[in-house]
């Protein structure tokens, strides 16, 4: 399960979801250890889930051909989880900037968008490369 903890305590929320699918049953990545056979993996987006944008500045671009292709050579964007003053608010900034969505970004329609062009292997968010690498294992 993939949840975007939107300012929730990362610890709270997770053993919310860990005692969850323990309930129903159901092995996770975390109780077995390495040591078993697993079906669930419980994994939060820190910060926010438009982290995992920024993590893949090509497909942004490429969603959003007036972003500057620069977008993820600039500072403040390197490491897309420790983005200040929150991720969608920035991406909002970004793509206003450049002519997109002048009354606000409609979340789920530039998700839509993005993640046609996302690339797993180039992705340069922690978050995500740790729910990459689980889903790979649970794959497995």
């Amino acid at each position: 399960m993939l949840v975007d903890r939107d300012q929730e305590n990362c610890r709270s929320l997770k053993t919310k979801l860990e005692d969850a699918a323990q309930q129903a049953g159901l092995a996770t990545k975390s109780s077995v250890r390495g040591q078993g056979r697993f079906v669930v993996v419980n994994r939060l987006a820190i910060e926010e889930l438009e982290a995992w944008f920024f993590g893949d500045p090509e497909a942004l671009v490429q969603a959003y051909p007036r972003v500057p292709a620069t977008i993820g050579h600039k500072a403040q964007y390197r490491n897309p989880d420790a983005i200040a003053g929150g991720t969608w608010e920035a991406l909002e900034r970004i793509l206003k900037k450049s002519g997109y969505y002048q009354s606000g970004m409609p979340k789920v329609e530039t998700a839509r968008n993005v993640s046609k062009y996302m690339n797993p292997d180039r992705n340069n968010s922690k978050s995500f490369q740790v729910f990459r690498e689980a889903l790979r294992e649970l794959a497995q």
